[in-house]
């Protein structure tokens, strides 16, 4: 039973108007939505219930979360597949009032298993198209490549996503990070800056070389945004340089508290008393069982985040997104409403 304080606190969470930033759609299939899809594809499930699979999610680093995660998305198979996974993330969305997402997808995971990539982004787009129209959610989509898979294959995906570059804002690097730096990918975020695209790379807790990986995001990438970055904090010169461009930092709480352990609350807070942007959002939600309210409320239960920090936070994450200046002020004003 939560104490009248935290219960004042999640109403004002709810309250505030919220943008997510690092949220990968993959990840937000819930356990339920799996069987829906296997039994929908005439897919047999190694469980038997919904119930057995959130019971598998025995993972305790990124390569152990990654194996399941990678299991699971083989249910996803039609347009259809996608268009539903993306809208039930919307409609979760907009029932904790997240206003705008900057939401992921990995091509790369399905065009390996025979899916088409028009297969994949029309359905996430036609998702995209009634979210804002029906839930009042505004996207737009950012395109991760596998950094465990060679530069060639995300060469020639960025090839096959030029047709629809309407449909995207940006590209990003995820997946596992030991021994896949992110000057790997140099030429492809090159070629993608050219076709006009923003640049994202994670940059996970705790991994190898994390240092280096930050340093090459920073100096070889010139990335526009950082997902995850938390180890920054290792380095004042990096803090500051950071901090100086005003990049964003897409940090995700409860996914690190699975990850590593650490909800991270001491080192968001460090962030914002650095002027370093800092905001919060749920990465795999349906596999961390936490949305972005979850992920607020855990700082505040947690760390004793204030109402001010939650602010600044949320204030972040709608000044370092992608929209335009317009939009801008327009969500921040919203927000500023919220007291």
């Amino acid at each position: 039973m939560q104490s009248p304080e935290n219960e004042s606190m999640l109403d004002f969470v709810q309250k505030l108007p919220k943008a997510e930033l690092h949220v990968h759609l993959e990840g937000t299939l819930e356990p339920e939505h799996i069987f829906s899809l296997a039994q929908r594809n005439g897919i047999e499930l190694e469980y038997k219930t919904p119930d057995e699979v959130v019971a598998a999610y025995n993972f305790h680093d990124l390569p152990s979360f990654l194996s399941i995660y990678y299991a699971a998305m083989d249910v996803l198979r039609t347009e259809e597949d996608f268009y539903e996974l993306a809208l039930h993330y919307f409609q979760r969305a907009a029932a904790q009032n997240v206003v705008y997402v900057e939401p992921f997808f990995d091509p790369q995971a399905h065009t390996s298993r025979g899916v088409a990539f028009e297969t994949v982004i029309n359905g996430i787009h036609r998702a995209q198209q009634e979210a804002a129209a029906s839930l009042g959610v505004e996207s737009n989509l950012i395109l991760c490549f596998l950094r465990d898979m060679s530069a060639e294959s995300a060469a020639q995906h960025l090839e096959m996503a030029i047709p629809h570059l309407d449909k995207l804002i940006g590209v990003g690097l995820d997946s596992d990070e030991k021994d896949n730096p992110p000057a790997k990918f140099a030429e492809v975020f090159a070629k993608a800056r050219e076709l006009g695209l923003k640049l994202t790379m994670h940059c996970d807790v705790n991994q190898k070389d994390i240092l280096e990986h930050i340093e090459e995001c920073l100096d070889i990438i010139k990335v526009d945004r950082i997902d995850h970055g938390v180890n920054a904090l290792e380095d004042d010169a990096l803090c500051t340089e950071i901090a100086r461009r005003g990049l964003g930092l897409t940090v995700c709480p409860v996914s690190n508290r699975f990850v590593v352990q650490n909800l991270t609350g001491d080192e968001i807070r460090k962030m914002l008393s650095k002027g370093m942007k800092a905001t919060i959002n749920s990465d795999d939600p349906a596999y961390f069982r936490a949305y972005m309210n979850e992920n607020f409320m855990a700082l505040v239960e947690d760390a004793e985040f204030s109402k001010d920090e939650i602010t600044t936070l949320t204030r972040n994450a709608f000044e370092v997104s992608w929209m335009s200046d317009t939009k801008k002020s327009e969500y921040l004003s919203r927000l500023e409403k919220v007291q």
